[in-house]
């Protein structure tokens, strides 16, 4: 069976080869979520993978149903780090994006709609109130994985061409968000700089007001193997879970720092302090509001068609799964 995923922590007992689901041969391939989505999304080469959970919320919506998802979440992100701002646009509070140029790599994508619902839910910017730009990040010619149908109210302008980052440090737009760091960023562009300079403890209160660590990713399986064997979903799900038991293990041990993080052990108490022990979630009931929050922000953005059940994301023996 291949899986698709990225390479992270978490699923480096799966990788390796350590942690095998249960009757399963699997064949581990790993791969930036850029192209794994894609070649999921629009040629389905892989038996299961690590899926965008806004492609497969639109998936739904639209009522596709080639996958079957499992509630094991690869990547979560806090994203008020990950709007960027041009800093000769005046612009010193959220609130201030009101009538401004914002580009987006892909406007469907993931963390802009946790963005977009965060701007609008905790700063009354609402995505009709901005002008929105789609285009390459740092080079030209993105495509979008999942088509959606034209948005009412909203000013979107697509480019095959243009380069975002390029755009905001020119002044061409005001602010870009999106998953990764534009270049000019990076490059200490003195045109560009977070909208939240600080945005640690932005996140932190965030995350006490709300409850939500936002979930990016899951992972699929493709719905013709699933209904042949349906048990490969429990299967699936507890190697994840016995992947990322290993992963917190290694990381809190003290006998040799398993990353290049001098205070890494103090982080991650500090983190279990804040959040709780097991803080990066996997399983239906635990994330539930959270996965509804995001169904919420989607069809109040107009990325899902049609409202669908939060459960209906998930194999339905996934659901009620006991705890390991």
């Amino acid at each position: 069976m291949t899986l698709a995923c990225g390479s992270y922590d978490r699923t480096w007992a799966l990788q390796s080869g350590q942690v095998q689901p249960e009757g399963v041969d699997l064949n581990y391939i790993a791969l930036p979520p850029e192209e794994l989505f894609w070649r999921m999304a629009v040629h389905g080469e892989f038996d299961a993978s690590e899926f965008s959970l806004g492609a497969m919320s639109i998936l739904l919506g639209q009522g596709d149903n080639r996958f079957v998802g499992i509630p094991v979440f690869p990547s979560r992100f806090f994203r008020h780090s990950s709007i960027f701002i041009n800093t000769h646009s005046g612009i010193e509070k959220p609130e201030d994006l009101k009538g401004l140029k914002v580009g987006v790599p892909d406007y469907t994508m993931t963390a802009n709609t946790w963005i977009r619902g965060l701007l609008e839910h905790d700063y009354g910017v609402k995505p009709t109130d901005m002008k929105w730009y789609t285009a390459g990040l740092n080079e030209p010619g993105r495509k979008q994985r999942v088509k959606t149908p034209p948005i009412s109210g909203l000013s979107v302008t697509h480019s095959e061409t243009a380069i975002l980052s390029d755009m905001l440090d020119k002044g061409e737009i005001d602010v870009l968000i999106g998953a990764r760091e534009p270049d000019c960023y990076r490059c200490g562009s003195p045109n560009v700089a977070r909208l939240f300079p600080d945005y640690k403890p932005v996140e932190r209160d965030y995350y006490k007001r709300t409850g939500i660590f936002p979930i990016m990713h899951l992972v699929v399986i493709k719905r013709e193997i699933y209904e042949k064997q349906p048990w490969l979903a429990i299967s699936i799900y507890k190697a994840f879970v016995e992947s990322k038991r290993r992963c917190v293990e290694e990381i809190t041990k003290q006998s040799a720092l398993r990353y290049m993080l001098p205070w890494l052990i103090n982080e991650m108490e500090e983190t279990k302090r804040f959040m709780g022990d097991d803080y990066w979630k996997y399983g239906f009931k635990d994330n539930q509001m959270v996965l509804q929050t995001f169904i919420d922000y989607s069809v109040e953005q107009g990325t899902v068609a049609k409202r669908f059940d939060v459960e209906d994301l998930f194999a339905p023996e996934t659901i009620n799964v006991a705890k390991i």
